[in-house]
């Protein structure tokens, strides 16, 4: 399929450069982009199951037992701000 945008000259030249610099022709350049866009457009739009939510939990609460123990203070307003007057 082939689609016509019309781009400013800055941003042609811009991605010009950008496909140069891969080794790519342009065409196939600005192809590659649109591909990766609507990966993660239909990436993002995917819902999260329950077990992949708690999956991510269990990921990011792993290592926390080895944390060191601060004291409730440590969180007060005060200490976070303690060189301002």
């Amino acid at each position: 399929m082939t689609i016509e945008v019309e781009v400013s000259p800055e941003l042609e030249a811009s991605l010009a450069a950008e496909a140069a610099s891969h080794g790519m022709e342009l065409k196939n350049y600005a192809a590659k982009l649109l591909e990766v866009h609507q990966a993660r457009n239909a990436k993002s739009k995917k819902k999260l199951t329950r077990g992949d939510l708690h999956a991510m939990l269990r990921e990011v609460g792993e290592g926390w037992e080895n944390r060191p123990s601060l004291p409730t203070s440590a969180f007060t307003r005060e200490s976070f701000y303690e060189d301002r007057t």
